[in-house]
């Protein structure tokens, strides 16, 4: 189910920092207090493969989310300890050293399981035996979720475990946010900031193709 125009979940979930500190962290109240939008990344699983990669490419990318008055936190179902251990595991053997941006330690899976994000299914349940088993991993697919400063989802996306994100694409789209809420346009297919966007009516359509 698309989430794209609802407030984001009110939920509390453990989180780590660089300095090994646990803290609770509510994604909503981070957007709506801060008034701040919000890029929400998830990745299944630490210690993996693509997974740092990524958190390296959102760390590369933080000073230009800070331009953009938006905060970068990143998620898996994962404790927080296991977090600490990655983020005291160096670049050069897999780690995630040098990563400052919160990352959520979701284990009771509340969060993942409100978003719909983890990879389970066929559950079945065994009236004899009274268990319930799923097939799957029971972990997060590559989900992202851009927050406005009200707390709405305005972006949601699902990669498959193998596909790494692109996080200009999410620079991007923050920008176009952006630009909808100041300038009261919309943004056409493959905009970036300083290309012309167009008036959300027939003739702002017409006027923008004819030129582009």
């Amino acid at each position: 189910m698309a989430l794209v125009g609802r407030q984001f979940p009110d939920l509390e979930v453990n989180a780590m920092n660089e300095m090994g500190e646990t803290f609770r962290v509510n994604v909503l109240e981070e957007a709506k207090n801060n008034n701040k939008k919000v890029v929400l990344f998830w990745y299944p699983k630490d210690f993996t493969f693509v997974c740092p990669t990524e958190l390296h490419a959102f760390q590369e990318a933080l000073g230009e989310f800070e331009k953009r008055n938006t905060i970068v936190i990143g998620a898996s179902c994962d404790t927080a300890e296991v977090h600490f251990a990655w983020l005291n595991t160096a670049k050069d053997d897999g780690g995630i050293e040098g990563v400052t941006y919160p990352i959520l330690a979701d284990s009771n899976r509340n969060l993942a399981s409100a978003l719909g994000i983890l990879d389970i299914f066929n559950e079945s349940y065994d009236e004899e035996t009274g268990l319930l088993t799923v097939e799957g991993d029971n972990v997060t697919y590559r989900a992202t979720y851009i927050i406005d400063e009200e707390g709405t989802i305005q972006h949601e996306s699902i990669n498959n475990m193998p596909l790494g994100r692109n996080v200009n694409e999410y620079l991007r789209i923050v920008d176009a946010l952006t630009h909808v809420q100041q300038k009261g346009e919309v943004c056409p297919a493959n905009w970036e900031e300083g290309k012309d966007a167009m008036e959300a009516s027939a003739k702002g359509t017409a006027a923008y193709l004819s030129t582009h």
